[in-house]
């Protein structure tokens, strides 16, 4: 958790039984593939961010979501903006979201930080995204109910200029938002207060289990904004240790019997530690065992 906050801040399973889920989740998964959220490779991306790309597709995964992007230089790993679409697309590989990080616009009032998020949003439109996804929300903007408050005005704010660019706004959890403020969470008010015309959700799998959560409760309660999920497993050893999907505590079978509810149209496996042997090594895991146990 704290490697993806310090980065931050400085920067289908179908089941065996297919009754189990929709039809047309099925036809999705057929024609979409597996996604990778790039951050489970973010030391290996960093050195070389065109062989890691190969590597990824290699292993079979047909879906990235993207992190990275440097809007000051208009660059992702170094490279520039369309270099890197355009060797991203060479691969065969699609982006149907990014995570991009608005850290002037979150802070400020007003037009504050617009240049900023007008630049990452050039850069979603030329990744061919669909989606525009805020990983993230800053220690100090978030102190209270009051904050999240503040926060949700301002994800609705920047959800009207994505609209406007042909993208959709969605937002991606982490624990913190589960924190009880005498029995009202942050993630109760961003679900409440974000429109849900404009914005909608990213569930964290990993993260709501973490927090003591139902994600089976949670996609109920909001019935169809909830397009995209992270998969990624829990540490039977350690629950605060993320390990390969299928080798650890979670039953996703069970979750994705959720799909239709959550109104799911992508998933992406996730790893934020515990690599075992190796990065490339934890993403071939997962894959194989989602073609073989999920599929």
């Amino acid at each position: 958790m704290s490697s993806r906050r310090d980065f931050i801040r400085q920067a289908s399973l179908i089941a065996p039984a297919a009754l189990l889920l929709p039809d047309q989740l099925f036809a999705a998964k057929k024609q979409t593939g597996v996604g990778l959220q790039l951050y489970t490779l973010r030391d290996l991306v960093a050195k070389d961010p065109k062989g890691t790309l190969e590597k990824v597709a290699v292993a079979g995964y047909k879906l990235v979501e993207l992190y990275g992007y440097n809007p000051k230089d208009a660059n992702f790993f170094g490279m520039p903006l369309l270099d890197y679409a355009s060797f991203f697309n060479s691969l065969g590989l699609k982006s149907p979201s990014g995570h991009y990080m608005p850290v002037q616009w979150l802070a400020g009032e007003g037009d504050t930080g617009k240049e900023e998020l007008e630049n990452l949003v050039r850069a979603a439109v030329a990744m061919k995204n669909e989606y525009f996804t805020i990983p993230y929300l800053m220690d100090n903007l978030r102190p209270n109910l009051d904050g999240y408050k503040r926060l949700a005005g301002r994800i609705n704010a920047a959800a009207e200029l994505v609209r406007k660019a042909g993208l959709k706004m969605c937002y991606h959890n982490h624990d913190f938002e589960f924190k009880s403020y005498e029995g009202i969470t942050g993630y109760d008010v961003l679900t409440k207060e974000c429109d849900p015309k404009l914005v909608s959700f990213e569930l964290d799998l990993y993260w709501v289990v973490r927090a003591g959560k139902d994600p089976i409760q949670l996609i109920e309660s909001l019935k169809g904004r909830v397009p995209m999920w992270h998969v990624k497993d829990m540490s039977k050893a350690d629950p605060a240790q993320q390990t390969e999907v299928g080798n650890g505590s979670i039953d996703f079978k069970r979750i994705f019997s959720a799909a239709k509810t959550s109104g799911l149209k992508y998933f992406f496996v996730e790893q934020e530690n515990n690599y075992v042997p190796d990065p490339i090594g934890a993403i071939n895991s997962s894959i194989q065992y989602i073609k073989a146990s999920l599929l």
